[in-house]
């Protein structure tokens, strides 16, 4: 199991959040994703030979948001 960190921008409500959290989870090969508002912070896990952190950065860009890796 693989996990990354994003920092989102554009957040700006708790349906922003849900919304950025149902994006991320909907990408095959993913464990779990957690997303806080306001701090713009994504946790991501999953499987590696699944899923690639530019899957959940265009994941996060087609919900209509902006993502970068943290760390």
């Amino acid at each position: 199991m693989a996990s990354l960190k994003l920092a989102v921008q554009g957040m700006t409500c708790g349906h922003c959040r849900m919304k950025v959290e149902k994006a991320l989870q909907g990408v095959a090969g993913t464990y779990g994703a957690s997303v806080e508002f306001p701090g713009g912070e994504a946790e991501v896990e999953f499987d590696a030979g699944r899923a690639s952190p530019e899957q959940y950065l265009s994941a996060v860009e087609a919900a209509g948001y902006t993502a970068t890796l943290k760390g």
